[in-house]
């Protein structure tokens, strides 16, 4: 009789149940997405009657009245990394009204002698700050239950509940003691893809510091410190002087496709690009003059400084028209024009002085 009154209870309270459900999802992503933050996934249910109905059976003692049971409504939010679930628990604080009595850290009730995976749980309501309907005064008093976890955790737990890991029955030591192996390497992994992610964040912290005072020969060359160094603008000075030629206007694009063409160069680190800068912005310049003469052309990308600066670097190292095709190729994709484009930059570049013997194509190394 007890149970039932209970299981009617939840009958009635089912569509405030879905609706508190529906609120707290709602906040959460929006606030997620403000703040940022990236998720695995966040994930709300409303227990089926079935499902309480079989918690009842088991454990129906234990609850007075239906207000006892707190995970009726229940959300989780899966994070990528370890130390990402401590600052989602921050921002849940933030958020809504906590339950201390009743909200659990399993991470810190785990038996020294034995690994495993568990979650932070959270006892919630819904303060009025966020939603109040004074016609629906139960949507802020009736409590819900927010689990917080990484993926690895939440894998532990699913594979937990498909072996019947949590369950009564009791399991021989042999399996026992797989499923605790098993177990201590997931909570490993946890901890090290944390820390490697922590470890390249501070590099990248490191580079960009390198990278905004000056030092660029103890910068390596890689993706990210490109990336620091062209936030730089290094060449703006170059781009705005070649517009100039035709008092064009500068269009704005990405000098990131040319990251590959500088390490095919040879460049080792950001210090080997500055050099390039310094020793080719003349050359670059006069081939300008020359590709823009008599075109009209009134908008010019920024990326066309770094382009030239290639040129001219491919020129003085004897690549050539080989070596000019390669990078058209790199940059635009296959295409017969690229040929072409570079026998008609390499007869300017002759015109210009760039190349000082007209050696034939044929013959030269390839930079590519």
């Amino acid at each position: 009789m007890h149970c039932e009154m209970i299981l009617d209870e939840y009958r009635e309270r089912q569509p405030i149940y879905n609706k508190i459900k529906d609120i707290v999802l709602d906040r959460l992503r929006s606030t997620l997405r403000d703040n940022n933050m990236v998720v695995t996934a966040i994930e709300g249910r409303v227990k089926t009657e079935h499902s309480l109905a079989g918690k009842l059976e088991l454990k129906g003692s234990k609850y007075h009245t239906i207000d006892d049971i707190t995970d009726i409504v229940g959300v989780r939010i899966i994070t990528f990394f370890s130390d990402e679930v401590d600052k989602i628990a921050a921002m849940v604080e933030r958020m809504f009204d906590i339950d201390w009595d009743n909200s659990v850290d399993k991470r810190k009730m785990l038996a020294i002698d034995r690994f495993g995976y568990m979650s932070l749980h959270y006892i919630c309501r819904i303060p009025t700050s966020i939603y109040h309907d004074p016609e629906q005064p139960l949507l802020n008093e009736l409590r819900f239950e927010l689990q917080m976890r990484t993926a690895l955790q939440h894998v532990w737990a699913n594979m937990q509940h498909d072996t019947g890991y949590k369950s009564e029955v009791e399991i021989p030591m042999e399996y026992q003691r797989s499923l605790n192996r098993l177990a201590g390497i997931l909570e490993l992994a946890d901890e090290q893809f944390s820390r490697i992610r922590k470890e390249i964040n501070d590099y990248r912290r490191n580079v960009q510091s390198l990278v905004a005072t000056g030092n660029f020969d103890e910068v390596p060359l890689n993706g990210d410190t490109f990336r620091s160094y062209c936030d730089l603008r290094p060449f703006q000075r170059l781009a705005e002087k070649i517009a100039t030629i035709n008092q064009a206007e500068l269009y704005e694009d990405s000098p990131m496709p040319y990251y590959n063409i500088l390490l095919r160069l040879g460049m080792k680190t950001i210090g080997d690009i500055e050099r390039m800068r310094a020793e080719c912005s003349d050359g670059a310049y006069q081939l300008a003059l020359i590709q823009l003469a008599g075109t009209g052309l009134d908008i010019v990308a920024y990326s066309v400084a770094l382009q030239n600066l290639c040129i001219v670097k491919i020129l003085k190292l004897g690549y050539g028209t080989v070596g000019l095709t390669g990078m058209f190729s790199a940059i635009y994709g296959e295409s017969a024009y690229n040929a072409q484009r570079a026998e008609r930059i390499y007869q300017q570049a002759l015109r210009s002085g760039l190349v000082l013997n007209d050696h034939h194509p044929e013959t030269e190394t390839s930079a590519s």
